[in-house]
């Protein structure tokens, strides 16, 4: 018995230990008190397995405590951890040192501090800002007819090209010394939101030059020189920017391109200033792209290529390599050889997108962007660039997708009657709804945090990734929904149809600057397990530099962590969080109280894994997959929670916080279960359950009621439904054919006529009725008396908006010509 008493105890006494966080030594040495104390406790002597339990605990003691014998363990594991680290490639290498570490560095540490969360600033908007959006942005949505371009012109008017140009639209991240608007990422994110929920041609054709692109790269890295003529000619439209990058044959592997550049001397013609050139030094470029945005209308061409310079040209600046590495340069596409012109056709969204190539094409060498100094440095300045725009270009256009289907949505869900109940009020179409709203809530949310983070200077590389995977699925995810309530309103094709352009080009969104698969189940954990832990970026770079010294320090440093995040994983899986600190109290209490059980729960599995797997980690993506899932839905519940409170903690908004967070937080813990289950060493699986999950999964998403609240917001003209609708373009006033802005009004006549429309039908199931069309009875109870000549009104208008919402478009034989009386034909 002493035996058991001696193990129980120590192992509590450890535990309590270890959970607050103690050094190695005092948790050693109340291991040794617990041994000590069970022994005593039961009096049957001390036996060899506490003697074996002692000397165990002292020699962590003495480790712990004394470097040089610590050294002496650490150095031999230092031996074999260089032996079996996977190596890093180039790109790899130049991903993981791309960006910063933020709140994702939290989550990442076990016991997330949500002080640091509440204390980032609430993101706000300029008076310049704001007016820039309610004026110029708004006028550019009111110019834009996304059927016609979409299904005729198969490309923006000239008037609106000419609008985006005059408005200084492009020159939205440029600095006001170069032109541009210098506006926050925050606000350039609003821009393209509105932009989005009007058109998605007009939305892409502006985030690209204001995302991945020459403003961007020449802002952080071009040369005085490139700065001051390239900068005010894009930010006021006179250069037309378009990036090429990816190739046929490199897609997700952008660091593979085929295309290349060979260092030499030539002759050319400078197309900007018309001189001739000879016996230049420069680069013979040959390149073949694709998907390239804008190539086809573009001015200026970024290129991005293999350099090699076989002769030596560039002296001893690259220490004699021949491979000078992917090199950035900034070519007019007016230059001789540089081919432009043709067009690709993206599914559902005709924004100018095409190939560019060129064979042979001799460049100066100070085309390069930051000049030669800049050459082979190609691939970090694209990953420091690419992990800004992943936070916002398609992030928004996810965003906008969860939006405006939400909002959408519920209207129509309010307009639309079967059975004579509101659809939305039916179980399956308001658990749909309640997913859409969610994803609206949750999704921008996300966002709006990772924007905060760029406007403070961060670069979260990581959380770049997050968005990027998750809001476009979200996106995708609220479209399919959003189509499967609208039901038979919008599988056919028309300008008042508010869903179809969405719903065919989301697969966009899902594909390009990283394909989703690829974004899931290699970056978001590849980058965030050695960015974001606490130790492993340490421990590899000390075994690089082979630094003894480092890794012992890192090592002993992880040790300790695993050991604090063991105690408390296990301990907190126990109460399910219930006796943690939480910085709110009331109804979001719980949600900080799990939050902080999942990440030590994610960080004790991250370990185990790492340590139980090794390099060959890198090639398990399914696990990967399921890790990034954890520690994704942890930054969105908790991006929720900030956002609760960024919105002053509305009580009316509390059903649709919850729903969003429990389903994170529920999905997260599954995505522990099934990392669990599919570990290849059933031993490391056993402990790790026993540790995480003990009483299995305990987290089951949001109820059916909590849903059944959240459609119901959703439907009412309240504070939540604007707020989700905010920033969204609902359309002008006297825009006839503006589908939402005519949902808004029929949603209004709606509620007003349903006493009305409750009282007819009570007449009806009475069998007072003389006629038989919906009409007629309407004018024969007017006539009668039973309705007043304004109720009969009111009537009428609800049922003729609910009618034009509700009818979809029909056209001639040929499908060119719709029936644009639509809403003046009334037959019931």
């Amino acid at each position: 018995m002493s035996i058991l008493a001696s193990i129980v105890l120590m192992l509590l006494f450890v535990g309590i230990t270890a959970y607050v966080g103690a050094r190695g030594i005092i948790i050693a040495v109340a291991g040794l008190l617990g041994v000590l104390v069970g022994q005593l406790a039961v009096g049957d002597g001390a036996t060899w397995v506490h003697y074996l339990l002692y000397v165990v605990l002292i020699v962590i003691a003495v480790v712990t405590t004394f470097e040089p014998v610590r050294r002496a363990v650490s150095d031999k594991i230092f031996d074999i951890f260089k032996k079996v680290s996977p190596a890093i490639s180039e790109t790899e290498q130049a991903a993981i040192d791309s960006g910063t570490v933020w709140w994702d560095g939290q989550l990442f540490s076990g016991k997330p501090d949500y002080q640091v969360l509440l204390n980032y600033p609430d993101p706000k908007l300029t008076e310049e800002e704001q007016a820039f959006i309610d004026g110029p942005v708004e006028e550019l949505c009111s110019m834009i007819d996304e059927w016609e371009v979409t299904h005729h012109t198969k490309n923006l008017p000239p008037e609106v090209w000419q609008k985006i140009k005059d408005i200084g639209i492009w020159g939205m991240i440029i600095k006001k010394q170069y032109g541009g608007l210098e506006f926050s990422q925050y606000a350039h994110t609003q821009v393209l939101r509105k932009l989005n929920s009007r058109s998605a041609t007009a939305g892409v054709t502006v985030m690209v030059p204001n995302s991945l692109g020459p403003g961007e790269l020449l802002q952080h890295y071009g040369t005085q020189e490139q700065k001051d003529y390239y900068l005010p000619r894009l930010a006021g439209g006179e250069e037309i920017p378009c990036f090429a990058l990816t190739s046929p044959h490199a897609g997700s592997d952008a660091g593979g391109i085929p295309d290349y550049g060979v260092v030499c001397k030539g002759d050319y013609v400078d197309p900007i200033t018309g001189e001739e050139h000879k016996d230049a030094l420069g680069i013979r470029i040959s390149w073949e792209k694709r998907w390239i945005t804008l190539a086809p209308v573009a001015t200026v061409l970024g290129l991005a290529f293999k350099m090699y310079d076989p002769d030596g040209l560039l002296g001893d600046q690259f220490g004699g390599k021949k491979d000078i590495g992917i090199t950035l340069a900034l070519v007019p596409t007016k230059h001789e050889g540089v081919n432009i012109g043709r067009r690709h056709y993206p599914i559902g969204s005709p924004f100018m997108n095409g190939p560019t190539c060129g064979t042979d094409v001799f460049i100066p060498i100070d085309w390069i962007i930051g000049g030669v100094e800049r050459a082979g440095k190609g691939w970090p300045m694209l990953m420091e660039c690419l992990s800004i725009g992943r936070c916002i270009s398609l992030p928004a256009s996810g965003v906008t997708a969860s939006k405006a289907s939400a909002y959408a949505t519920a209207l129509y869900s309010r307009v639309r009657d079967q059975f004579g109940l509101a659809i939305g009020r039916f179980d399956g179409v308001g658990e749909a709804l309640a997913r859409i709203a969610a994803n609206a809530y949750i999704s921008e949310a996300a966002q709006d945090l990772a924007l905060v983070a760029l406007d403070m200077g961060e670069n979260p590389s990581v959380i770049s990734a997050i968005l990027k995977y998750h809001l476009t699925e979200q996106g995708r995810q609220s479209v399919n929904d959003a189509m499967d309530i609208h039901g038979g309103r919008t599988v056919v094709l028309g300008p008042r149809n508010p869903l179809a352009s969405a719903y065919q080009a989301i697969p966009i969104s899902i594909t390009v600057e990283g394909a989703n698969i690829l974004t899931r189940t290699l970056m978001i954990f590849g980058q965030g397990a050695i960015r974001c832990h606490p130790y492993v970026l340490k421990e590899m770079t000390a075994a690089a530099e082979n630094d003894a010294a480092a890794f012992d320090k890192a090592l002993s440093g992880h040790l300790h962590f695993v050991l604090v995040n063991v105690s408390r994983s296990f301990w907190l899986s126990l109460t399910n969080g219930v006796f943690a600190s939480s910085p709110r109290s009331g109804a979001v209490a719980p949600y900080y109280k799990k939050v902080t059980r999942l990440s030590a729960n994610f960080m004790t599995l991250v370990d185990m894994t790492m340590g139980s797997l090794g390099g060959s980690l890198k090639f398990k993506e399914k696990i990967s997959g399921r890790l990034g899932d954890v520690v994704s839905n942890l930054y969105l519940a908790t991006a929720a929670l900030k956002r609760f409170e960024r919105d002053g903690s509305p009580k009316e908004d509390i059903p649709l916080l919850q729903y969003s967070v429990e389903r994170a937080l529920s999905e997260a813990e599954t995505a522990l279960d099934e990392v669990i289950r599919n570990l290849p060493n059933r031993f490391v699986a056993f402990i790790a359950r026993l540790l995480i999950l003990p009483f299995g999964k305990r987290l089951h998403g949001p109820s059916d009621d909590l849903g059944s609240k959240v459609s119901t917001l959703m439907m009412e003209d309240g504070p939540t439904a604007r707020r989700i609708a905010q920033g969204l373009y609902v359309g002008q006033e006297d825009e006839k054919e503006n589908y939402t802005k005519l949902l808004v009004h029929a949603r209004e006549a709606v509620i007003k006529s349903e006493p009305v429309e409750k009282k007819l039908r009570k007449i009806e199931r009475e069998d007072k009725f003389e006629t038989f069309s919906p009409r007629n009875r309407l004018q024969e109870a007017l006539d009668k008396g039973w309705i007043t000549q304004q109720e009969f009104n009111d009537v009428s208008e609800s049922r003729k908006l609910k009618r034009y919402v509700i009818m979809v478009d029909d056209f001639d034989m040929e499908l060119n010509q719709y029936d644009e009386n639509l809403l003046d034909r009334f037959v019931f």
